[in-house]
């Protein structure tokens, strides 16, 4: 068996939360737990969106819970392995998809594709029906003048199957449960779908470990590691952790970022409640990210989502 590669790959939009950061173990212990190495992958394709001293804090909350990385980062390589310093990779392949034939110009505004009407998912994601995919050149000219068009690229009436390292077997037909999906958005900023294959194939990624609101993605980015002749890395996903009444935790929630536990708790209280969310242990008590490492399976994690103890972040219960 090849070198187990894994990846960290946060967006520096905001502080690291709870959720992040249990990401970010679980794909650090499976890689680890195999002898593997991990690379840390700033994703800020977003420049907008994204501060350059929230990716410097975020490496410094991953050092402080004891989770290391082998190579990248916002240092390394003269910032290589930052999205926002790789447009010209991305626009490379970007042509040889209009080479291919494959991609053709989205006029279609947000409204239009959630319409009502619109065809979505049992999850209520819309399904794009192809609305700009024969348009004429003469229907291209006029739109552009009046809009900047989005990027699609047309995809095959194909299942695409893998399993999941935690979720088992996954299917999904691209042009009837996704439909033609953006490349490039109409300002320019290459889209996550793209950019995520690309980096994963580029930097030699062998396994892919995010949340399970991710899981439906793989798909379409295991079809463009095909269609670019790179192997597609082993995905795992992991349920989404949330607070204790049960709401999903976001970047908004600052009492759960990192950097304010950090004040409250010591980062083995932290990785330990971690472990014990996820089933790694037993009990709820102080453990390293190290210690974890012998105790890694697949098989204690659950399924659904995981909440937090209750009273936390104002106690933990050690």
């Amino acid at each position: 068996m090849s070198e187990v590669i894994g990846r960290f790959a946060p967006t520096p939009s905001g502080r690291m939360h709870l959720g992040n950061a249990l990401s970010c173990l679980i794909a650090w212990l499976s890689a680890r737990s195999q002898g593997g190495r991990i690379i840390l992958r700033v994703e800020d394709l977003d420049t907008a969106r994204s501060n350059w001293d929230y990716a410097r804090d975020i490496e410094a909350e991953l050092r402080w819970l004891g989770l290391d990385w082998d190579r990248g980062g916002t240092d390394a390589d003269g910032h290589s392995w930052c999205q926002s310093r790789r447009s010209e990779i991305y626009t490379e392949y970007f042509d040889r998809l209009q080479q291919m034939g494959l991609i053709y110009p989205c006029f279609c505004s947000r409204a239009e594709l959630h319409a009502a009407s619109a065809p979505h998912r049992s999850d209520g994601r819309f399904i794009y029906q192809g609305t700009c995919r024969s348009l004429s050149a003469e229907e291209i000219t006029a739109k552009t003048r009046l809009r900047l068009p989005a990027w699609r690229v047309r995809v095959p009436d194909r299942e695409i199957s893998f399993t999941d390292l935690h979720y088992g077997p996954y299917t999904e037909n691209l042009s009837q449960e996704c439909g033609d999906f953006i490349v490039r958005r109409a300002d320019g900023v290459y889209a996550y779908q793209l950019a995520a294959a690309l980096d994963d194939g580029l930097m030699g990624v062998t396994e892919v470990i995010r949340g399970n609101d991710l899981l439906s993605s793989s798909p379409r980015q295991i079809w463009l590691h095909e269609l670019f002749e790179f192997a597609p890395p082993r995905y795992g996903h992991i349920p989404l952790l949330t607070a204790s009444d049960g709401r999903r935790l976001s970047k908004r929630d600052g009492d759960l970022d990192i950097e304010t536990l950090s004040r409250r708790y010591r980062p083995e209280e932290v990785v330990g409640m971690l472990g014990y969310i996820c089933g790694l242990t037993e009990e709820l008590r102080p453990m390293t990210a190290k210690a974890l490492i012998p105790l890694f399976s697949w098989e204690k994690i659950p399924l659904d989502d995981l909440r937090l103890p209750e009273g936390f972040p104002e106690k933990l219960g050690f």
